[in-house]
């Protein structure tokens, strides 16, 4: 298990351009298996959780061709279906949670999907019942191995319908959106997510010749087709890596420019860190963000304590309340942060309650932060990573902190983060990997 050694206090100066966006290329990579022609994506960040499920692919038969850094070919033309319930793909599928979203592009085009109970993060209860319900509705069967602990849809054609999803499960709209477009006739889907990865997979889609329409909204249209086509595909900015970044740059005091950030795409989490106090400058399409010695948070108009809170898109991400947690420890004033969506992401707030900050965490899904005002550090510390964004919020922390922290089971920020200590390292971060 690697460990990260940090020596907090150091400044950092200089620009940092962010990977592309996991989420994104975990879907767009499964949606390869759509067609039998080549699909080019580029952008792709090479990082643990993205290689796994490369690997995964080529497992079944998928050849997979790295052209360069970030840039592949995939061609699924020759898939095993007989592997889906081997050994070996279910150790492959298992340790991965986006592993999922291979379910829908097999059944689409091979009538038959399976995948283990996937893995990933430990970050709470994360149902799967709107993917199966959602292939339900195009007519598949599902079945259960309680035995081996897999799942199992079957289709001798799928044929487009109306649902309503109960919730905006990003992955699962994705999975249904991918075996909708090759079902007969049309598919509704109301309550879809409508995330910017979501959008870029339907753009992918129908570069590929599929018909989606209602792109960027709840409600989508599918007219399914008989067959795809290959494509050439670039993956945005991860906005969570963007998050990241800002929130290092106000934690640490430093001067520091995000370059290509897809500003566009980033929604209200700009916003969200101005509401902090944090001062940003957009430049064409990056940011700078100047040394924010001091940052005030705002109260609501009434004079109550502002709340930073998860929502389905175009609200706030929830992948970026661990960062808004720890910038918010050394801002002037207080906030709730409130994480709705998972009831276990804010069990790290021990180790920074050890490192000096001011937590009260309420219940599972909520912690008031006191701000300390720059004017006492947090203290250095051994921690460990327990998830992919909990991770980087206390590689933040350290980086922070007066004195050396060590912060063991990084395999978790390698997951989600490609080669951060070498990048933060050229900007003056001192962060020692062993």
């Amino acid at each position: 298990m690697a460990t990260f050694i940090v020596e907090g206090k150091n400044r950092l100066s200089g620009s940092l351009e962010p990977q592309g966006a996991k989420n994104e290329a975990l879907q767009v990579i499964c949606a390869t298996l759509l067609t039998d022609k080549d699909v080019v994506i580029r952008n792709i960040p090479e990082i643990r959780d993205v290689k796994m499920l490369i690997t995964l692919l080529e497992s079944i038969g998928v050849e997979v061709s790295r052209k360069s850094r970030g840039e592949y070919i995939f061609n699924a033309a020759n898939v095993n279906t007989n592997h889906l319930e081997s050994d070996d793909f279910f150790e492959k599928a298992a340790s991965l949670r986006g592993s999922i979203m291979v379910i829908g592009p097999l059944l689409a085009r091979f009538g038959t999907g399976v995948i283990p109970q996937p893995g990933g993060d430990k970050i709470g209860r994360r149902r799967v019942d709107t993917h199966f319900l959602g292939f339900e509705k195009l007519g598949a069967s599902f079945e259960f191995d309680s035995q081996r602990k897999f799942f199992k849809v079957t289709a001798k054609r799928l044929k487009g319908s109306y649902m309503l999803l109960e919730e905006a499960s990003v992955t699962g709209t994705a999975n249904i959106i991918m075996a909708a477009v090759l079902a007969e006739g049309t598919t509704t889907i109301y309550n879809a997510a409508c995330e910017p990865y979501i959008q870029q997979l339907c753009r992918m889609l129908n570069s590929m010749g599929a018909q989606i329409s209602g792109i960027g909204s709840n409600l989508l249209t599918i007219k399914g087709v008989t067959s795809l086509n290959g494509c050439n595909h670039m993956i945005l900015p991860d906005m969570i890596e963007v998050g990241s970044f800002i929130g290092l740059a106000a934690m640490t005091a430093s001067e520091i420019t995000i370059k290509n950030v897809g500003f566009e795409h980033l929604g209200i989490i700009p916003t969200s860190f101005e509401r902090m106090g944090i001062k940003l400058v957009q430049q064409g399409d990056d940011l700078f963000i100047p040394s924010n010695e001091t940052y005030e948070i705002e109260n609501y108009i009434d004079g109550s304590i502002l709340t930073i809170a998860d929502a389905p898109w175009p609200g706030l991400t929830p992948d970026l309340l661990s960062v808004f947690l720890v910038v918010a420890t050394q801002a002037k004033g207080s906030v709730l942060i409130h994480q709705k969506m998972f009831e276990s992401r804010l069990f790290f707030v021990d180790k920074l309650i050890d490192m000096g900050a001011q937590i009260i965490l309420c219940d599972p899904h909520r912690a008031t932060v006191i701000g300390l005002n720059h004017s006492h550090s947090l203290r250095a510390t051994k921690m460990t990573s327990p998830d992919i964004r909990a991770g980087i919020a206390l590689l933040i922390a350290a980086m922070s902190a007066t004195g050396i922290s060590t912060i063991d089971n990084i395999d978790q920020i390698d997951r989600g983060y490609e080669n951060i200590d070498e990048r933060l390292n050229r900007i003056g971060a001192k962060i020692i990997r062993r």
